[in-house]
């Protein structure tokens, strides 16, 4: 059964549920899953989150990589109860709401980073915990962070270059914010 097919909020199981409230994206949410539930199964079906990928559903390829409190987890392999009382976020909440990119979105178009796209939100959420960890990463640095996902179009160079790029422009970014 593809984990696509389970809905968190389903009707007439017998399993257990447990009572979340977490925030995704900003907003507080609160939602009621069976124990069975995976942070992939409710981002997607439970709150329409298709940027998180559904690929391996092992924690091998990284596609559905979000991030939690600032880290980087493999939403197939987490539990929804594990979220509770936390921060998630996911690809839909990097731009801002009027639509501008985030540095990371645009650093990845800039550098041809999203090749076919499949593995690109992944990428993009270890992106962002990356910088937050180290707004200055070395290439080994970066190498190290993305090899959680793996992209099927063996063309890392251009993603690293894009995470380098991310980089500046988020640094290039600071001095306005704090002006602001």
């Amino acid at each position: 059964m593809s984990l696509d097919s389970q809905d968190p909020r389903a009707a007439g199981s017998d399993e257990p549920t447990v009572e979340l409230e977490f925030e995704l994206n900003g907003s507080v949410e609160k939602q009621a899953v069976p124990t069975s539930t995976t942070v992939l199964d409710l981002l997607r079906n439970g709150f329409g989150k298709r940027g998180v990928r559904s690929s391996c559903e092992r924690s091998v390829c990284g596609a559905c990589t979000v991030l939690v409190d600032d880290l980087p987890v493999a939403a197939c392999s987490t539990f929804a109860f594990d979220i509770d009382g936390t921060r998630v976020e996911t690809v839909e909440g990097l731009a801002a709401h009027d639509g501008t990119l985030s540095a990371q979105q645009r650093a990845f178009r800039e550098c041809g980073g999203f090749q076919c796209g499949f593995c690109t939100s992944g990428m993009l959420m270890l992106t962002t915990g990356l910088l937050r960890a180290n707004p200055q990463p070395d290439r080994e640095e970066i190498r190290e962070w993305i090899s959680s996902n793996t992209c099927r179009c063996t063309g890392y160079e251009m993603i690293l270059e894009s995470v380098e790029r991310a980089a500046e422009l988020a640094r290039e970014r600071e001095p306005d914010e704090e002006s602001s």
